[in-house]
């Protein structure tokens, strides 16, 4: 079990690399200094310069704002650290991040593709966790949200959803939003993405 665990902690340490050189790569691509991204994105200079160089693990909140000054969802930023895009994404083989901080773990349940316009995403949320996201990724991003387990609290223009297991919430995103799992157990949903 120790050499399970060592392998998915040097996977996440790849995909960390991967990531810290593909968001050097975007604000270079676009002739920012880091200081013109700070500006940008309201992230921290010296934030962005230690993401940028994998001596941090991005959080989930970090990544939403750059993906919004980039116009990427998630997933996609996320598939472009991948390699050649696949049709069949075995469950064993889909690709896990994991927010330590706020308690929140991803899972990409769809192939890779930056082409496309939806994918599904598995989130879970541990009891009592919340995270606000102060923008969308993409304005206009349409979403559908599909508890499977537990109660998700989803907060988007100023009306606060409460979903139980079964419960499926559909909307487009404009502004800021919320999720938060009340308890006592995880939440764990499934999020369709689809790209305006």
């Amino acid at each position: 079990m120790g050499n399970e665990r060592a392998g998915e902690v040097a996977g996440a340490d790849a995909i960390d690399a991967r990531l810290a050189a593909r968001l050097a790569e975007l604000r270079t691509e676009r002739g920012w200094s880091l200081g013109e991204l700070a500006e940008r994105s309201g992230v921290s200079r010296s934030t962005l310069s230690r993401a940028e160089r994998a001596e941090i693990s991005p959080t989930a909140a970090l990544l939403n704002r750059l993906c919004g000054v980039y116009g990427r969802t998630m997933s996609r930023l996320l598939s472009e650290v991948e390699a050649e895009p696949v049709q069949v994404v075995r469950a064993a083989e889909q690709r896990i991040w994991e927010d330590r901080a706020s308690g929140f773990v991803r899972r990409s349940v769809s192939p890779p593709d930056a082409g496309l316009r939806g994918e599904l995403v598995e989130g879970r949320l541990a009891a009592g966790a919340d995270i606000a996201y102060d923008r969308p990724p993409v304005p206009g991003l349409e979403q559908h949200i599909w508890v499977l387990d537990g109660a998700l609290e989803v907060t988007a223009q100023g009306a606060t959803h409460e979903l139980a297991a079964g419960d499926c919430l559909r909307l487009r995103v404009w502004g800021p939003t919320r999720f938060r799992s009340p308890g006592p157990e995880e939440a764990r949903y499934v999020l369709a993405v689809i790209l305006p």
